[in-house]
């Protein structure tokens, strides 16, 4: 039995509409249309209600809207007027694309359609939040160059073509040190990301595959799409809008004004809890409080460790001694920490793990001499901002092995600040590589009696 002739073109009616909607979809993000008929278009496709002052909105534009976040002022006025727009501080700088652009990722170039008469045209951004230290942006980060591209002869043709927003920074600057990648990536890219829940591409330079490793859970709850390194896939990626570089408030610190405005360290908390699977827990009842030291070897290392561990576990706490290879994997550290009641250690890169800390617990950083402006403002600052309780144990000269080496009448012991005055450098290899300490156990003592006062218990009687 022959089928009818128009049950052929029934049946071919879905592969043309697939067709064509490919075809619209390649024409969206092509450059051969003016930008405002591609931004009208990509208004379109971002389309959705909302709800503002009881009011439901239907023409505005989420991706609009998410990127205008991160801009402010006379910022987000150029962005609106021309969809491009840079918002510059001492330390970052973050340039936002708010229509369709083309990266090439071998060349780290971001081809946007703007014209080179426009401020900032012909721009280069370095995307690490420490811009103003040339001499790493010049030796450890990987340059973007943004050009203009009005005309399409002056940019490439696209190979690949997303529908997400593409986010570039980099994991280079102080690669490997715990405390710059959280200061300096991982909140700035909390900050920057967070609110576009997870419709982003991250394109990461100086891609690094341990960094990527060690950091899997929070990029992949920012991110729902895999981590593109440029080195492996040097290709012309398009995007319907870009931000290149990271927003950076302070030190290990999120200020709820600064742009993009809101947030807090209690929420970054609370979205380490999240990606880490971590569940709220009451100090108040546990049996005995845990009590994390952290280990150092070498620099600023305990030299009397074995007898802090007996004195404390004298005082009722059940003590986890965290070497230095334990706290390289983020799962274990944040499932160690999540019941800690108080963590101790000394200033360097491992208190940074106190961002894992409930909120009550109790943070007590031996403070050593020449380090008592970098302990307060790294540390003991931003502690407090993540609800924690902080007590500092400033060391005394007997308690410093500098002692020994150039006596007390040296102003190495007594006056730091002029070895500082010598240069950065000078102090540095003083109080933060060649210091090690001896703890008074008995004065220590007192001020682990104090966090055990904070947590609402009470030394158990000699």
């Amino acid at each position: 039995m022959e089928k009818a002739p128009g049950s052929l073109v029934l049946r071919a009616t879905p592969f043309i509409g697939l067709l064509l909607l490919c075809l619209l979809y390649t024409v969206d993000f092509g450059f051969n249309v003016t930008p405002s008929d591609q931004w009208n278009k990509l208004r379109m496709n971002w389309s959705e209600n909302r709800i503002e002052g009881g009011t439901q909105i239907k023409d505005e534009d989420p991706l609009y809207l998410l990127l205008k976040r991160l801009v402010e002022g006379e910022n987000q006025t150029q962005l609106e007027a021309t969809g491009f727009a840079c918002d510059s501080k001492i330390h970052t700088e973050v340039c936002v694309f708010s229509r369709p652009v083309r990266i090439d990722t071998l060349t780290m170039k971001v081809y946007a359609p703007f014209s080179q008469g426009m401020p900032q045209a012909n721009h280069t951004i370095h995307p690490y939040a420490r811009k103003d230290d040339k001499a790493l942006m010049n030796t450890s980060v990987t340059p973007v160059q943004i050009l203009p591209a009005g005309n399409i002869t002056l940019a490439p043709s696209c190979q690949y073509t997303h529908n997400v927003t593409a986010v570039i920074f980099s994991s280079g600057g102080f690669a490997g040190n715990i405390f710059h990648e959280f200061n300096e990536v991982i909140i700035p890219l909390f900050l920057t990301s967070r609110h576009f829940q997870s419709r982003l591409q991250f394109i990461l330079a100086d891609f690094r595959p341990d960094f990527v490793a060690k950091y899997k859970r929070i990029l992949s709850h920012l991110s729902s799409h895999e981590v593109i390194n440029p080195a492996s896939n040097g290709s012309v990626h398009c995007f319907p809008g870009a931000v290149v570089g990271l927003h950076f408030h302070d030190l290990l610190a999120i200020s709820t004004t600064n742009v993009p405005e809101g947030y807090s360290m209690l929420d970054f908390k609370q979205f380490l809890r999240e990606s880490y699977n971590i569940k709220l827990r009451d100090l108040s009842q546990t049996e005995k409080p845990v009590l994390v030291l952290v280990s150092r070897q070498g620099s600023r290392m305990f030299l009397n460790e074995d007898q802090m561990v007996t004195m404390m576990s004298e005082l009722g706490f059940s003590v986890v001694v965290a070497k230095p290879d334990m706290m390289g994997n983020l799962d274990q550290v944040a499932e160690m920490l999540n019941p800690c009641s108080v963590l101790v250690g000394a200033h360097g890169a491992g208190l940074t793990n106190e961002v894992f800390l409930p909120e009550g617990a109790v943070l007590v950083q031996v403070v050593g001499l020449g380090l008592e402006w970098v302990s307060d403002n790294y540390f003991g600052g931003p502690g407090i901002g993540m609800g924690l309780n902080y007590l500092e144990y400033k060391i005394e000269a007997e308690e410093s092995s500098l002692i020994s080496i150039y006596g007390r009448d040296h102003p190495v012991i007594f006056d730091p600040s002029s070895m500082y005055s010598q240069g950065y450098e000078v102090g540095r290899a003083l109080y933060l590589i060649e210091q090690k300490f001896n703890i008074d156990l008995a004065r220590f003592r007192m001020t682990l009696v104090k966090a055990l006062g904070l947590l609402g218990r009470s030394a158990p009687s000699v």
